[in-house]
């Protein structure tokens, strides 16, 4: 792929993601020190360190969606699943109080002693 398309792709793929082409900008400041503030490494690190994490954030948080989208469209295709609604069981009922539970339970309350 010649080096002109391969920059053509990449600006369109950054469109597609405004946040992520501010993000790279941003980077790409702080590299040229357009601000003209950066007087010391420490200053550059803590900012270049600031912007990845920042930048990481934002591309952890549209990978999830994304794959929060395509997993409901899987759901969505397969049958016999329901995203939503609610359940027809009412559950299991609880069952009786067993008899060994109450007899140990009488003793314990003093019944029948004197």
């Amino acid at each position: 792929m010649p080096r002109r398309t391969e920059d053509e792709a990449l600006l369109e793929r950054l469109e597609r993601h405004p946040q992520l082409r501010q993000r790279v900008e941003r980077l790409l400041d702080l590299c040229e020190d357009s601000a003209g503030d950066l007087r010391k490494a420490d200053e550059a690190e803590q900012r270049v360190i600031e912007e990845m994490r920042e930048l990481g954030h934002e591309v952890l948080g549209r990978w999830a969606n994304g794959q929060v989208e395509a997993r409901g469209e899987e759901l969505a295709d397969t049958t016999g699943v329901w995203r939503e609604g609610k359940k027809n069981s009412a559950g299991i009922p609880s069952s009786a109080t067993s008899k060994s539970r109450s007899h140990s339970t009488a003793k314990g309350r003093g019944v029948g002693a004197r």
